[in-house]
């Protein structure tokens, strides 16, 4: 997946907050200042900086600059689509992925029927993968991705990166998605697959490309203990 100089730039910074060379309550250096050190344009730097602000990982203070958030939790976008394998690379969580299943089914699993009570029948493929940070179990993503239009979906595609694989081969353009967020009691298979004791949380998102087909249904859940999720929004005045 080509990386644009911000892409980079944001990489850099999110690792040097990770690793606390940035600690909490720290300002980051001017948008000048970050420009001249790598070399790149202020609006290079702006996007940049805007990544991590969406990431939850710094807030832009008006004459102030940029301020470093505490990180005791990784943090999950919720208003944007991006990839586990998008949020790896940014966040360096030096995680990796084990495909517990990849399969092609006539019609959603039964958890699926369950969480989306008002999905149509649809033939599909089924993909659960187990998210490993430093080898401890932390995420388990289940995906359910529409045939049509996802015609095709080789294991290599699952074990690296779906998205990039739908974007870049099969050429779909993925727009927006609708997302529920719950803390639920975990199934005896939870805990054992993601090692908790009690709850879990869960992201179920419903998923469209631009011209607004319906392309995937995912069931996310995390150890509530090691994740927060964050959300950008900005104040819009309503006129009376």
């Amino acid at each position: 997946m080509p990386q644009t100089k911000a892409d980079l730039i944001a990489q850099d910074i999110a690792s040097k907050i990770k690793y606390q060379q940035f600690k909490g309550g720290d300002r980051l250096p001017s948008e000048n200042q970050l420009s001249e050190l790598y070399g790149a344009s202020r609006e290079t730097v702006r996007k940049a900086l805007q990544q991590l602000t969406e990431l939850g990982l710094i807030q832009k203070i008006k004459g102030k600059g940029s301020i470093v958030l505490d990180l005791s939790k990784y943090s999950f976008p919720v208003s944007s689509i991006t990839s586990f394998a998008e949020l790896n690379q940014t966040l360096g969580m030096n995680a990796k992925t084990k495909v517990l299943t990849c399969q092609q089914l006539d019609d959603l699993p039964p958890l699926f029927k369950k969480k989306f009570p008002d999905q149509d029948h649809q033939p599909g493929f089924y993909v659960e993968r187990l998210r490993l940070i430093n080898n401890d179990p932390e995420v388990l993503d289940c995906d359910y991705l529409f045939n049509p239009p996802v015609t095709e979906l080789p294991k290599k595609a699952v074990e690296n990166s779906i998205y990039d694989f739908l974007e870049n081969i099969l050429h779909l353009e993925i727009s927006y998605a609708t997302k529920t967020i719950t803390v639920e009691k975990a199934s005896t298979e939870l805990q054992e697959k993601l090692h908790l004791n009690n709850d879990v949380v869960l992201i179920a998102s419903h998923n469209f490309l631009a011209d607004t087909t319906p392309f995937q249904l995912t069931l996310s859940f995390h150890d509530p203990k090691k994740f927060k999720f964050v959300d950008f929004a900005r104040r819009q005045k309503i006129k009376f």
